[in-house]
C-alpha cells in the first residue's frame, strides 16, 4: 500500500484503547476522550490506523455486535464520510472482528501486519501478538481462538453468556499481566524489539509500527530502522503521528 501526503497532511497511527475495560464508567471517559482526540486530528489527517485491541472484546455474531461503544462508532463512521481512510487491525482481545467494518463502513479489517509505504518511507504495520520468541501459552491459545470450529461453537452461546465469559478472561488476564510487571521495559529482552532485528536482517523497512506491549517505545533497529510502540490509553494515552518525514510518539492530554 502506498500513500502520498500533501502539504501539512499527516499519519496518525494509535492502539490499545481497550474500550470496555476495566468497567463502564472509566471506558466512558476514555471514548469520551478519544472522540476528542479523534475530533482534533482529523482536521489535518490522510489516515488513522487503529492498530489492534480497540475493544477489550469484540465478537461478530451472524445478527448480533456487541453493546456499546456507540459514540465512537459513531465518530469513526463521520471520518469516514468526510473521507479520511481509517484502517483496523485486530488485536488479542478483538480477534474476532471479521467484515461489520468492511461492510458498514468501508474500513478494512487486517489480521496480519500490512507493509505500507507513505513519502517513500517503508513501514510494517500489526498489532504485534504472537510474533517474535517467547509467550509460547499466548501463541498456543491463539491457535484455539482463531480456529474456525471453536469460533463456531462459541458463536451458538447465548450473547450474554459470552461476553460475561470474555470480559472475566480479560479482566484475569490484566491482572496477570500486572503480576508480571508487563509495563516495564525488559531491555534487549523487548520480544517485538528482537523481532523487528531479526526481521531487519532480511527487510528493509524505516519504520516498525506495533501495539500490545502497553508500553511508549522508540527504539533503534539495524542502521536506520526505528521500532515504534504505540503505548495504550488506559493510562498513557499515547499515539504515533507521521509528518512526511518522521514519525514521533506524542501524548494526549485532551
Amino acid at each position: 500500500m502506498k500513500i502520498t501526503l500533501r502539504d501539512q497532511q499527516k499519519i496518525y497511527f494509535a492502539s490499545d484503547f481497550h474500550l470496555g475495560a476495566p468497567d463502564e464508567d472509566s471506558s466512558r471517559k476514555r471514548e469520551e476522550k478519544i472522540i476528542r482526540w479523534l475530533s482534533e486530528i482529523e482536521v489535518d489527517a490522510a489516515a488513522i490506523f487503529l492498530v489492534g485491541d480497540i475493544f477489550d472484546f469484540w465478537f461478530e455474531y451472524d445478527k448480533v455486535i456487541p453493546k456499546g461503544f456507540m459514540r465512537f462508532l459513531g465518530k469513526i463512521t463521520a471520518l469516514r464520510t468526510k473521507g479520511i481512510p481509517i484502517f483496523f487491525f485486530t488485536g488479542n482481545h478483538d480477534l474476532w472482528m471479521k467484515d461489520y467494518f468492511t461492510k458498514e463502513l468501508s474500513i478494512p479489517v487486517f489480521q496480519q501486519p500490512l507493509e505500507l509505504e507513505i513519502n517513500s518511507k517503508k513501514f510494517l504495520v500489526g498489532h504485534g501478538d504472537g510474533l517474535g520468541p517467547g509467550d509460547e501459552q499466548y501463541k498456543l491459545l491463539k491457535q484455539v481462538f482463531t480456529n474456525s470450529v471453536a469460533q463456531w461453537i462459541f458463536k451458538w452461546l447465548h450473547p450474554d453468556v459470552g461476553m460475561r465469559l470474555a470480559h472475566l478472561w480479560s479482566k484475569n488476564s490484566r491482572i496477570a499481566n500486572d503480576k508480571k510487571k508487563e509495563a516495564e521495559f525488559k531491555g534487549d529482552e523487548e520480544w517485538l524489539w528482537q523481532y523487528c532485528q531479526k526481521l531487519d536482517l532480511q527487510y528493509e523497512f524505516d519504520y516498525y509500527v506495533f501495539g500490545h506491549r502497553h508500553l511508549p517505545l522508540e527504539l533503534k533497529v539495524g542502521k536506520k530502522a526505528t521500532y515504534v510502540n504505540l503505548g495504550e490509553w488506559v493510562h498513557a494515552c499515547t499515539y504515533g503521528v507521521f509528518d512526511g518525514k518522521s514519525l514521533t510518539l506524542t501524548k494526549y492530554h485532551g
